[in-house]
């Protein structure tokens, strides 16, 4: 606490000393002090504002201010404890979002993302060891549309003789990987693995900060649990596990629901620029920069890359005999009362 104090002091490191003054009434010695102080005080008969400068004193402050300190460090303890709870699933995520960053093709993330949800929808509606009349089919046909967009004969499939549910979720399966090669087919591979990337990311990062929040709330009211004779620490625990697997189950469903569901719009010239470029720029290594210039204007395009040759190696001597006949570079001649040099005077001068 002193050093605090003395930092606050504002002498910013300047010569000096630093004096205390404490009243007894502070709240320091108040809550914290002995108890057998004013009774003490109050026998000496000291008045109001005397200053009271004694060892005793002294040593009943600093008894004061390690109580103080203690509390403090016991809270900034119980504090970090929670904060690592969080700390850890956030290792998680960006761990996560990195390895996704370093890749420019994440379908093999998104597939199984949505084999995770198809597992998911199949396991919630179809009860292990259950009969195909147990199944319930209308909510599987349901779940299927929301989150594939597939409107799938299900209830065909269960009227069959000697299903199982394995076979319903491999054929489901097999549904959303022909309609993901169907999207790959029509809108291109660069541009469908580009929207892929571009939106797992988003609704990552606005998964993940909903959770922050979420978990800022329940840490907000999680002491009320010491009333019941629980331990606030090991129920924010269990309860943001439970939270953290909830977030990622959401987002499976959040991104595989988006990525089936979503249509492309391109332009028919954006489309086919996008499309002929890769070709383009292989077949004539075209300067862009050139583009906008009439062909007689432009230099030719190099059909091969073979046309460019190497400059010959140049020693010293022929440096500096090049040197010697090119001559010093000379700049236009400024004046500043002549507004016409202004403008022919080199921009380095």
């Amino acid at each position: 606490i002193d050093n605090q104090l003395r930092g606050r002091a504002g002498r910013q490191g300047d010569p000096g000393a630093s004096v205390f003054f404490l009243s007894l009434e502070d709240d320091l010695m108040r809550i914290f002090g002995s108890e057998r102080m004013d009774s003490m005080l109050s026998k000496l008969g000291l008045k109001e504002d005397e200053a009271i400068i004694h060892p005793w004193i002294n040593k009943a402050l600093e008894k004061a201010q390690q109580k103080v300190e203690a509390r403090n460090y016991e809270i900034r303890k119980n504090l970090l404890k929670f904060d690592d709870v969080m700390n850890d699933q956030r290792k998680v995520i960006y761990e996560q979002r990195k390895d996704l960053m370093r890749v420019e093709d994440v379908s093999e993330t998104v597939a199984g993302m949505r084999h995770e949800v198809i597992e998911d929808i199949v396991n919630d509606n179809i009860p292990e060891k259950a009969y195909a009349e147990e199944w319930d089919v209308d909510d599987l046909v349901e779940d299927c549309k929301r989150l594939l967009n597939l409107d799938l004969p299900i209830k065909e499939w269960a009227a069959e003789e000697g299903i199982a549910d394995e076979e319903i979720r491999e054929r489901i399966t097999d549904a959303s990987d022909r309609q993901a090669a169907a999207k790959i087919a029509k809108y291109g591979a660069d541009i469908w693995h580009m929207a892929e990337k571009s939106l797992l990311l988003q609704i990552l990062d606005q998964t993940w900060k909903d959770h922050l929040l979420t978990l800022d709330h329940l840490r907000q009211g999680i002491g009320l649990r010491a009333y019941a004779q629980r331990d606030p620490l090991n129920e924010y625990k269990q309860e943001a596990f439970s939270m953290f697997e909830t977030m990622l189950s959401g987002l499976r469903e959040q991104v595989t629901q988006l990525l089936t569901h979503v249509d492309l719009r391109l332009n028919e010239e954006d489309e086919a620029a996008l499309r002929a470029l890769p070709q383009e720029a292989h077949e004539t290594r075209e300067d862009p920069a050139f583009a906008g210039l009439a062909p007689a204007a432009a230099p030719e395009a190099v059909e091969n890359s073979e046309d460019f040759s190497p400059l010959p190696a140049m020693s010293d001597e022929e440096i500096l005999a090049a040197e010697a006949k090119l001559g010093t570079i000379r700049h236009a001649e400024f004046d500043g009362d002549d507004p016409t040099t202004w403008g022919r005077t080199g921009r380095n001068a």
